[in-house]
């Protein structure tokens, strides 16, 4: 069994790669979640703003976790960097596939990161010790 740990073993060493990873992951799960729901049930699509802004909270809030639970010190601000970073990405992504265009209120949700990701970063690091 050491053996193939040694050869298979994957391990993200930076805090705010292994909480991006996490967060992404978390993502990924609400986002399968959201599509059952939406299959087996009646809602609409319409009625999706909502529990998407939670599915990306959360995975923010989790990805802060991760990446203060792995730092050794300032929780907050790679927590808080977790979440710009998440925030920048799923921007990207909608500015690049869904053709949405960029605004003010984008930079309130970067604010929003920051502020959700840091507070999971503060968990974190006072969970690790």
């Amino acid at each position: 069994m050491e053996l193939i740990r040694r050869w298979c073993s994957f391990r993200l060493a930076h805090p705010i790669l292994s909480g991006l990873f996490y967060a992404f992951a978390w993502m990924l799960f609400g986002a399968l979640i959201l599509s059952i729901l939406l299959w087996m049930t009646q809602m609409q699509e319409q009625d999706l703003s909502l529990y998407t802004y939670i599915v990306h909270a959360f995975a923010m809030l989790s990805g802060g976790f991760v990446a203060g639970k792995r730092s050794t010190n300032k929780g907050w601000y790679q927590g808080g960097i977790t979440g710009i970073l998440y925030g920048l990405i799923v921007l990207l992504v909608g500015f690049l596939a869904l053709d949405a265009g960029m605004n003010g209120k984008d930079l309130l949700h970067l604010g929003i990161a920051f502020v959700i990701g840091a507070g999971g970063g503060m968990f974190g690091i006072n969970f690790s010790k």
